[in-house]
């Protein structure tokens, strides 16, 4: 029986040498032809090698029962070798399946709640302490012009406002005529059609022309800041510029912010224009109402007040849309997959929080009498 692996000394056989990976195959072969031996017989003084593959193989030849008590019949075993082959039998020991739990609907149902509002708690948290720090870098810069982006600021004005003017418009155009149409149909019952003028006036020169601005800004422009960044994350460049002294906030962030509040207000104006121009061309060829007519109840009965109101609410929104787009970004880690989630959920955050603060908006101008 003696081999490079195997040694007969009258009754008891010795399992040396190398128990590796290496030899897995010539091992497995050669206890296959040892039928006749028995676990009791095996004496372990010492291998030159052993890892997990020859352990292994020791353990289906031992037993896991015997394995385990190596350390007290193996005593000129090394003792790292003794704790591999107790960790090995140990492990083959242990179930493959695990008797599945039993569901508890409500428990897991809180379970899911409290770790969704955790969640929530971090991310509000995070996004307080971005805002505060935009605002610092903003605040030590506003008197540096010297420090001032003004070639990427433009640039993401074109981006993010020049470019967008034809879906705004569009949008906004097309959301003014159904408007017209739903008011047209409901207060055709009380022979009020006229009051068509007045309904689109005040639903978009107060909420529709600023939200509809702020929603398409959030779903187009936000996703674009996280996914630029992102990217930039993921290929290490934001590292390299904090490497060389230079601060992501200045040169990232702070020109998309302010290219954002620059855009919206502008977009918000177009959009009001253009759910006027829906409304009147749906009042002009189904209401019977004149061009001339709907601009002469429309500066008779709209105040400039409603403008106003409406205005006020797009730099909110614009610096909240500008600053979760880049939040996001930053928090990329550096997969493909990551870049994608991420991007989701400031598209996601940007237009709850845009609902969210119009909401908030509208009962305080209410409160206000505005």
């Amino acid at each position: 029986m003696p081999n490079e692996w195997i040694t007969q000394q009258g009754e008891r056989v010795s399992l040396q040498g190398e128990w590796t990976l290496r030899h897995y195959a010539a091992l497995k072969r050669t206890l296959q032809q040892q039928d006749s031996l028995s676990a009791d017989a095996v004496t372990l003084p010492g291998f030159e090698g052993l890892d997990t593959a020859g352990a292994a193989l020791i353990v289906e030849l031992l037993g896991v029962e015997k394995t385990k008590q190596v350390g007290e019949w193996a005593t000129d075993l090394p003792s790292a070798q003794q704790a591999l082959l107790v960790r090995i039998a140990e492990a083959m020991d242990a179930p493959l399946d695990s008797s599945p739990k039993s569901p508890n609907r409500p428990t897991d149902t809180l379970a899911t709640v409290g770790q969704q509002m955790v969640a929530l708690w971090s991310q509000q948290r995070q996004l307080l302490g971005f805002i505060g720090l935009v605002l610092a870098t903003f605040t030590s810069l506003v008197f540096r012009p010297r420090r001032w982006r003004i070639t990427a600021t433009v640039a993401h004005i074109q981006q993010s406002g020049f470019n967008a003017v034809p879906i705004v418009a569009l949008l906004t155009f097309m959301v003014g005529a159904v408007v017209a149409f739903l008011g047209a149909t409901v207060l055709q019952d009380f022979g009020a059609t006229v009051y068509t003028i007045d309904l689109v006036a005040f639903s978009f020169l107060r909420e529709f022309g600023v939200l509809l601005a702020a929603i398409l800004l959030a779903g187009r422009t936000a996703s674009a800041f996280t996914a630029q960044l992102g990217a930039m994350k993921s290929n290490e460049e934001i590292d390299a510029l904090k490497t060389q002294g230079l601060d992501p906030i200045e040169l990232l962030v702070l020109p998309r912010v302010i290219a954002l509040l620059i855009s919206l207000p502008l977009l918000t104006f177009v959009g009001m224009l253009s759910g006027l121009a829906g409304g009147a061309m749906v009042a002009a060829l189904s209401l019977d109402i004149s061009i001339s007519q709907f601009l002469i109840t429309l500066q008779k009965d709209v105040s400039v007040t409603h403008f106003l109101v409406g205005l006020s609410k797009a730099p909110v929104f614009a610096f909240v849309i500008a600053v979760i787009g880049c939040l996001e970004g930053f928090k990329v880690s550096g997969s493909a997959q990551s870049v994608g989630s991420h991007t989701t959920s400031s598209v996601v955050q940007s237009i709850f929080m845009v609902i969210l603060l119009d909401a908030l908006a509208a009962l305080f101008f209410m409160e206000m009498g505005w």
